[in-house]
């Protein structure tokens, strides 16, 4: 890996970052509209209490990100946190930004007084298996299942 750091993004990034996110969503298959994500991203940036996008930068720029959300786990005895996209260019992978990046999402939440790191994985993602594997992770006895709920109504303040 030639010269790269990783920092946490801030507003200047989020034109970089939400191209990259189209890419990661588009190549998951997952559905994605540019201005909720936006939207979303905003409020993440803006409240630390949420959690942190961690970006990877070369001499070529902005080369990959990962989105890191807290939540709290009795089981890890406080607050425990997801890395919910790790995302690398394909012109920029091989090279070890993802390992870089893991290791600054792990770095950042423990600043932030998180005791566990999760993650998920396609299971045909057998490269990315391989570099979390080596970053320490390990499979769990737990099949991770999700229920969508429906947006709170708008507070009314009045």
């Amino acid at each position: 890996m030639s010269s790269a750091a990783t920092l946490r993004a801030d507003a200047p990034h989020i034109p970089l970052v939400l191209d990259m996110m189209e890419d990661f969503n588009a190549g998951e298959e997952i559905p994605w509209d540019r201005g909720a994500v936006e939207a979303s991203l905003r409020r993440l940036l803006a409240d630390a209490a949420l959690g942190f996008v961690a970006v990877a930068v070369t001499a070529r720029g902005l080369e990959g990100y990962a989105v890191v959300t807290f939540n709290y786990d009795l089981e890890f005895r406080g607050r425990d946190a997801f890395v919910t996209e790790l995302y690398v260019r394909p012109a920029a992978r091989g090279a070890g930004l993802g390992r870089l990046l893991l290791a600054s999402a792990e770095a950042m939440a423990v600043e932030e007084d998180a005791r566990a790191l999760h993650l998920l994985v396609r299971p045909d993602n057998t490269r990315a298996i391989a570099l979390y594997r080596a970053s320490g992770f390990v499979q769990t006895p737990r099949v991770m299942m999700t229920k969508e709920l429906a947006a709170a109504a708008p507070r009314s303040d009045g």
